[in-house]
């Protein structure tokens, strides 16, 4: 897979978990203007409501966590710009939008540096088309939900 084609597939994630992140989190804001749970306020005790929502706010912080130490030492290696941007706006917007941007950004600059590219091996490819049509079919069905 070529730079040019990953840095796309990285953005092409980007826009999915967008729209997948803030259809929920508008959602959830506009049901506090009717006066239901939801709202700015409930956002953050509505992480902890019960063991399936603590486990994955665990789990997404702690990822993201790793995720950042990762990003600023990589930014600093390739000496690329703005990568606490990046980190401001992971909890902002969502860190499964600005990680790929962040990674689309990587794979330009390890292109105008001209690393050499890595390979996938066929064998990684029906994992990797396995784990992207479930984590795809879910962010659908939660986006009719």
């Amino acid at each position: 897979m070529s730079r040019t084609t990953a840095a796309r597939i990285y953005v092409a994630i980007a826009l999915f978990a967008l729209i997948a992140t803030w259809r929920q989190n508008i959602g959830f804001l506009l049901e506090g203007e009717r006066g239901v749970a939801g709202g700015l306020m409930d956002f953050w005790p509505a992480l902890l409501a019960n063991r399936a929502t603590i486990s994955i706010t665990a789990d997404i912080f702690l990822f993201g966590l790793a995720a950042v130490l990762w990003m600023v030492s990589e930014a600093r290696r390739l000496d690329m710009r703005l990568v606490w941007v990046y980190v401001l706006l992971s909890f902002v917007i969502a860190i499964s939008v600005t990680f790929p941007l962040f990674l689309a950004a990587r794979e330009h600059r390890l292109t105008a540096i001209g690393e050499k590219e890595g390979r996938l091996a066929p064998r990684d490819l029906p994992g990797l088309g396995l784990l992207a049509a479930a984590i795809v079919g879910f962010s659908l069905y939660t986006l009719v939900r």
